[in-house]
């Protein structure tokens, strides 16, 4: 196929997916979407470029929630008023949902925050964090009330229950039960062995659905603990589930990119889709009363689908992401780039959304100086100039070592000839012309 006759087949399709009722892509993301919600019309979508977006309709871009310093990897609506938001800077943050003002940050947590939920009442919200602790917050104050502590690994996910109960997910394999008003864990409700990393709760129905790094998909009677499904399925890990609003259905995403709907009332799988052409799904929102669901991953779009019709629309990634580059195509030093920095940079001038600053015009540059980006105090007035040294020793040694304090995730490049081409690579690249 040619050219032209590739560009039109692409256009054909996209102008298939327009016409389709419900169907639209989120774009303005700088990085990957790493967390959805949705209430009352408005779509929020948390991402790898450190900023939750909210979307109302059609009514042009989002308004951007900018204060976290990493990946914002969880965001909810509480009640009218509140945006909650929680990410790899350690920090939860509550955000006035009408203004886009931040309200109160939580800075106790010790490690990266995985999952933000509200209480039914809407005056606590919880978060589960890799430092194997659960925060229960004061909504109008930001004070913490308690820590519940007793995991022996990662919390992943968590769920309020209306009686005064939370429940939690963890990577050491169990989903425990807890008594908010004292701290003390009531039962471990589920032993899988392999971590889990998200669940749902439907009280009113009596079940908790959770999902597992084994590809583990099961269901258990909330009040004792029963199995009452077991969906899994030859794919793995699970990553993301939705319940929609009335509980007749949920949704569930899985690493190898597929979008799994079942039906509650007998636990059947009534739709099975590839949702994503390449990488997992992160993500998952009911939409548009139950009727779409959106969904993101690796790229740095979301995606809405009409629910049961979806095999004649785009997938996440049908414009592959550039670190998918056949390495064929382009030089060692050019891969080393796509896989190792391409997601957070740049190499145009100017601002963007993404994570980190540009690249342009990198050595000979002092760190912490690209004009229009906020960097962390560890680089602002660094005496750091970046030199082919310093590119070498930052992927040698890692940024925790090299740059420690900075946002950059921990990264190396082990060969000393990968790191060589890379820097071969960027010196003409960034080059400012």
């Amino acid at each position: 196929m040619g050219l032209l006759q590739a560009l039109a087949a692409v256009l054909s399709l996209l102008a298939g997916a327009a016409a389709a009722d419900g169907f639209r892509v989120l774009e303005g993301h700088g990085g990957p979407i790493m967390g959805v919600a949705s209430a009352d019309g408005v779509v929020a979508t948390a991402s790898f470029d450190n900023s939750v977006g909210l979307w109302k309709g059609d009514d042009g871009p989002p308004r951007w929630l900018e204060a976290h310093e990493a990946a914002v990897k969880s965001v909810i609506f509480a009640g009218d008023k509140y945006v909650i938001s929680g990410g790899d800077d350690n920090v939860a943050i509550i955000w006035d949902r009408n203004a886009g003002a931040l309200i109160h940050r939580l800075e106790r947590h010790e490690a990266k925050i995985m999952s933000v939920r509200a209480s039914p009442d809407g005056a606590m919200i919880a978060t589960a964090s890799w430092d194997r602790r659960i925060g229960i917050w004061d909504v109008a104050t930001g004070l913490l009330i308690r820590w519940l502590k007793g995991h022996t690994s990662n919390v992943n996910d968590i769920a309020f229950t209306s009686d005064g109960k939370l429940i939690s997910a963890s990577y050491d394999g169990t989903i425990r039960e807890w008594r908010i008003a004292d701290g003390v864990q009531t039962r471990i409700m589920a032993r899988h062995g392999f971590g889990v990393n998200t669940l749902l709760v439907d009280e009113a129905a009596d079940w908790l659905a959770y999902g597992a790094l084994d590809g583990g998909t099961r269901v258990l009677r909330l009040s004792d603990g029963a199995e009452i499904a077991d969906l899994t399925l030859d794919r793995r890990p699970i990553l993301s589930m939705a319940r929609r609003a009335d509980g007749g259905q949920i949704a569930v995403g899985d690493g190898e990119g597929y979008i799994m709907v079942v039906g509650t009332a007998n636990w059947t799988i009534q739709h099975d889709f590839r949702a994503a052409k390449r990488g997992p799904v992160w993500a998952l929102a009911y939409v548009d009363g139950g009727t779409g669901l959106l969904a993101g991953g690796i790229e740095d779009d979301a995606y809405v689908w009409p629910v049961g019709q979806t095999d004649a629309l785009p997938r996440m990634g049908e414009d592959q992401r550039i670190f998918h580059t056949d390495p064929a195509r382009v030089s060692n030093g050019e891969q080393q780039f796509l896989r190792k920095c391409s997601v957070c940079h740049t190499l145009n001038p100017g601002s963007s959304r993404k994570a980190g600053p540009s690249l342009y015009g990198l050595f000979g540059r002092q760190a912490g100086t690209y004009p229009g980006y906020t960097y962390s105090d560890a680089l602002n007035g660094s005496d750091l100039i970046w030199s082919e040294d310093a590119v070498d020793k930052l992927f040698d040694l890692g940024p925790d070592f090299y740059t420690p304090g900075s946002k950059m995730p921990m990264q190396q490049i082990a060969k000393p000839q990968d790191r060589a081409d890379l820097i071969a690579f960027l010196k003409t690249a960034t080059a400012a012309e």
